[in-house]
């Protein structure tokens, strides 16, 4: 079939949307034709032209050979099942999860790819430990233990820490020597009924280095200034907290000595007032301060440089314009958005403090594929995984424009 023709997407995705949306996800062909019609825009007496099939020249209908085409490809990724005794039936292998299909659990299918990378249809755990790869970044955002779930699931605080080291343990074994694993994590759980916060992150911290052998580096403020006023309950009812502003990226490694970052790549520019100073020829005072512990001589900062060094607080507002185009596109298809994305810059700013370009960054859990898309962009070689297939449809349209660019579910 011809992956440039985008009828060939819209019947994909449409017969996909036909069995989560709607009627629990069980269906039979004659309904699934007229349902595809009518979403795809399709006249429905189309499905009873008829053309010439195979050497013996055989009339079908072509377009009700694509939809069945695109039955079987849900099929091999464990999304559909064939009804038992009931001829033409189909319908979901697991109940509809708010108009998201989850891949079946062993199944791995390329969704899109480039010259660059790949975005693969199924659980990271599974596609990781089938792999020999080597990794030198992953940045990922694992689902967060809220206490009420997104569409897309979570795993409840109580069983976090252990659903987290056993499902990236896979992602870990291929990482390099000094490679880097950044996980942005929620600091926001409460301890049931009480305003004092979980101690989750430090436990998992810890597992993490007990358990699958890597160094804490840093816990990276990620500061948003366009971040929701919350927690509600405890902000804006009982006063007892302040407004959250911040979440905590987990920045580790596999080897300290051999860490493979370099501040070079990320420096900022200075600001006019250190530019006066380098002119003038650095500080013209002598100051000592805290008693001896920290001085100025004359001379100091006086050299130019190429620029400052960041701090480890990164301020980055969540929403972006790249973000908004893949919502859009997502849902002109009929297809749930992501809900909860990374900004590209702070993936981007991670990717070029933390790899060098042609080397490997891997997302275990790809959501709108944010860090492949940075990846793209600048130059790094990308991996990325995500069970939801509405997830991995719908990121293809950020991916479209770059190199190499072949769209492998929908084909």
């Amino acid at each position: 079939m011809d992956r440039s023709n985008p009828l060939q997407l819209n019947l994909f995705t449409e017969v996909l949307h036909a069995y989560t949306a709607e009627r629990e996800g069980r269906l039979d062909n004659a309904t699934l034709y007229r349902d595809v019609a009518d979403r795809a825009g399709i006249p429905e007496e189309a499905f009873a032209e008829r053309a010439p099939v195979g050497k013996d020249g055989q009339l079908h209908s072509l377009l009700a050979r694509q939809v069945r085409w695109h039955q079987q490809t849900l099929k091999h990724a464990g999304i559909l099942q064939k009804v038992e005794d009931e001829r033409g039936w189909w319908k979901l292998t697991k109940p509809a999860k708010k108009d998201l299909s989850e891949v079946g659990r062993g199944v791995a299918l390329i969704g899109f790819s480039t010259e660059l990378g790949a975005a693969i249809l199924g659980h990271c755990d599974h596609v990781f430990a089938a792999i020999d790869s080597p990794i030198t970044l992953v940045i990922t955002s694992p689902p967060y233990p809220l206490t009420r779930a997104r569409s897309y699931g979570n795993v409840p605080l109580s069983m976090y820490v252990d659903w987290i080291v056993n499902t990236i343990a896979p992602v870990v074994k291929n990482m390099v020597a000094g490679a880097s694993i950044c996980i942005n994590l929620s600091n926001d759980k409460f301890v049931p009924g009480s305003p004092a916060r979980s101690t989750y992150l430090e436990r998992l911290t810890l597992a993490l280095e007990d358990r699958l052998g890597l160094h804490l580096m840093d816990r990276l403020v990620w500061s948003n200034p366009a971040k929701a006023p919350g927690p509600v309950k405890y902000a804006s009812i009982d006063r007892t907290q302040l407004n959250v502003g911040w979440e905590p990226v987990l920045w580790m490694t596999t080897d300290p000595h051999r860490v493979r970052s370099n501040n070079r790549r990320v420096l900022q520019a200075h600001t006019q007032r250190h530019l006066d100073l380098i002119a003038k020829g650095g500080e013209q005072r002598e100051v000592r301060y805290s008693d001896g512990a920290y001085s100025l001589k004359v001379g100091s900062f006086g050299n130019p440089t190429a620029g400052r060094i960041p701090r480890n607080v990164l301020t980055f507002g969540h929403n972006c314009a790249d973000q908004r185009a893949y919502k859009q596109a997502a849902r002109a298809q009929g297809l749930k958005a992501h809900g909860a994305p990374m900004p590209l810059s702070l993936a981007k700013f991670l990717i070029e403090f933390l790899t060098e370009p042609g080397e490997v960054v891997a997302d275990p859990f790809g959501g709108s594929f944010t860090t492949a898309k940075a990846a793209e962009l600048l130059g790094r070689r990308w991996l990325s995984t995500e069970c939801m297939a509405e997830y991995v449809i719908g990121s293809a349209f950020r991916f479209r424009e770059q190199p190499g660019f072949i769209q492998h579910l929908a084909a």
